[in-house]
């Protein structure tokens, strides 16, 4: 649904972007690791009555897009700007899930012209080192995977490089189900980012746990953080985290909801960024 298309860099690189068309309140969607950036299909019914048009890209290395080994989570402002510009649109809303979100608040920290409003969910909060709680509840895959991105370029490549099927990544049951039924659309996605391997996840993880490139604290948007209670992959402390840092942001942590289910609640996410 809707229009692809690919805009070139002045640095030589090529992005390439989504547009639904139609509505007057854009909506810019980053997607999450490993994703590609079509926006969110299972969200379109309840959009089309609030008016709602979706604007996306694939980051660096997915899907049509250049690789750019070394990015950093700031880096997905200035891409997204050339998006926006591509496509004609001024000003517009963010939102993401998971790996999508810090890369949602970089766009709402370096484009405050811009950027009307944020919802992140799920997201992960910036590492600040060892002695801090940061992998506190965080199923064994997520701390493996990580910690390999902490060790370096080499280790993660490595860990990448040997995926291990029987690992806890800390989906709930639910969560698996959802992905089978009303949220089918994230394997879809998933299986389009890994067709050329797993680069541009190598490219994440790095950025998540190394300096993002900007201050939460110069967000001035209002910004929605939901998260689900029970989640295993990104627990709910990096919710609380990024509500402590960012002075315009109200969190909704969701009870009993995983990192799949938690968007079973994003239409009112939606109708949050309608009355902004």
């Amino acid at each position: 649904m809707g229009a692809e298309i690919d805009v070139r860099l002045d640095d030589g690189r090529t992005l390439h972007g989504y547009d639904t068309g139609g509505g007057d309140l854009v909506v810019f969607w980053h997607h999450g690791t490993p994703n590609i950036g079509a926006p969110p299909s299972p969200l379109f019914a309840a959009s089309e009555p609030l008016g709602i048009r979706w604007i996306s890209y694939d980051r660096p290395g997915y899907g049509g897009s250049t690789p750019r080994p070394d990015r950093t989570v700031a880096s997905a402002a200035a891409d997204a700007a050339a998006v926006a510009d591509a496509l004609g649109v001024d000003r517009f809303a963010v939102m993401g899930h998971s790996g999508g979100g810090p890369h949602a608040l970089a766009c709402a920290a370096l484009l405050p012209d811009r950027v009307t409003a944020a919802v992140s969910v799920s997201a992960l909060s910036p590492y600040t080192g060892e002695n801090d709680d940061y992998f506190a509840g965080m199923a064994d895959g997520g701390v493996a995977s990580l910690r390999a991105a902490l060790a370096g370029r080499a280790a993660k490549e490595q860990h990448a490089a040997t995926p291990d099927d029987a690992v806890d990544i800390g989906f709930l049951p639910a969560d698996w189900q959802a992905l089978e039924t009303d949220w089918a659309w994230f394997g879809e996605i998933v299986a389009a980012a890994l067709v050329a391997g797993p680069a541009p996840l190598v490219d994440d993880d790095l950025a998540f746990v190394h300096p993002w490139g900007f201050p939460l604290a110069a967000v001035t948007a209002p910004v929605l953080l939901m998260h689900g209670a029970a989640d295993r992959m990104v627990p709910s402390v990096h919710a609380t985290r990024l509500a402590a840092q960012l002075p315009t942001a109200s969190a909704r942590i969701i009870p009993s909801e995983g990192h799949i289910t938690v968007m079973r609640h994003a239409v009112e996410a939606l109708h949050w960024l309608r009355s902004r």
